[in-house]
Formats: structure tokens, C-alpha cells, sequence
């Protein structure tokens, strides 16, 4: 299962309750569709940590990063690119 396949599976069994319905284009933005809220955005955080093993600074948990699916596999790769340098 690649990042995005990952990120859209805990999306639907977390927080739209629904293993195989994931209607959510990866470009649409969690806040906007009601889907994240800041509870959810610390839930996303921690898997993200767990998952792929990179450490999320606070000053990180922002939208540019945690918004979308989009957002947040580029996040990823991003953090994984550092800590394989």
C-alpha cells in the first residue's frame, strides 16, 4: 500500500467511519469538508509518527501539511527525504 492508499484508509476508518467509501478527492481540504477538526488533526499527527516513523514538530501541524491527502503524503515524503539524508 503506497502513502496515499495509507493516508486514505485511516482517513475512512477514522473519521468517516467507512473502510471503503472514500468519496474526498486527494486534493480536498479536511477543514473545508468538515471531515478533520483540531482533535482529528493531532489524531493525523500521531499516525503519521507511528506509521511512516518521522517526528512531527509542533511547529508543523499546520494546513500546508496536514489539510488533504495531497498535503500530507508531500509532508511525508518531505520528512522522510531528511531523515534518509
Amino acid at each position: 500500500m503506497n502513502v496515499k492508499e495509507q493516508i486514505r484508509a485511516f482517513v475512512a476508518e477514522n473519521f468517516l467511519f467507512s473502510a471503503n467509501g472514500f468519496d474526498l478527492s486527494d486534493d480536498a481540504s479536511f477543514l473545508d469538508e468538515g471531515v478533520v477538526d483540531s482533535t482529528g488533526t493531532l489524531e493525523l499527527v500521531m499516525f503519521v509518527e507511528e506509521t511512516f516513523g518521522v517526528e512531527v514538530g509542533d511547529n508543523e501541524i499546520e494546513p500546508e501539511n496536514f489539510d488533504s491527502v495531497d498535503k500530507l503524503a508531500a509532508y511525508i515524503a518531505r520528512k522522510e527525504n531528511v531523515v534518509a539524508s
